[in-house]
């Protein structure tokens, strides 16, 4: 059985797409393009984004994505490049969890300002109505 990246690059070639075209069409690099037909997933940016290069790639030949996409996953297994993908995606979370905790205090701070913004409104409105009712501030 051939490589899923050569059988990749003989679907693109067999329907004579240039490798420009595509990166057109799905505003994916060459560089990237070229990668995933060479079988370099190493290359290819991690997670979601390396999958959806290949769901735009098969999108712009207009293959089908489902058995391809599934090859594609074997593939990438078999290159072992599945491996610290996890780990990274779980430390991100962390980090975004850890840094979203402070986030509370910043709305009490909001409501801070719509009172003051609400108060300022209020004195304006009297000074106003004062004004046009009765010409002078002062009693």
């Amino acid at each position: 059985m051939e490589r899923f990246c050569d059988e990749l690059r003989w679907e693109r070639e067999r329907r004579q797409v240039s490798i420009e075209r595509i990166c057109e069409e799905t505003k994916v690099s060459s560089r990237h393009l070229l990668a995933l037909e060479a079988g370099e997933y190493g290359a290819l940016p991690g997670g979601v984004f390396r999958k959806g290069i290949v769901r735009s790639y098969l999108a712009a030949l207009d293959l089908e994505e489902g058995p391809w996409i599934e090859r594609f996953e074997k593939s990438l297994q078999e290159s072992g490049a599945t491996g610290p993908e996890v780990a990274d995606w779980t430390e991100f979370a962390e980090n975004v969890r850890r840094n979203r905790g402070g986030s509370e205090s910043k709305s009490g701070m909001r409501w801070m300002g719509v009172a003051g913004m609400l108060t300022s409104l209020g004195v304006l409105g009297w000074v106003v109505w004062k004004f046009a009712l009765h010409g002078h501030l002062l009693p």
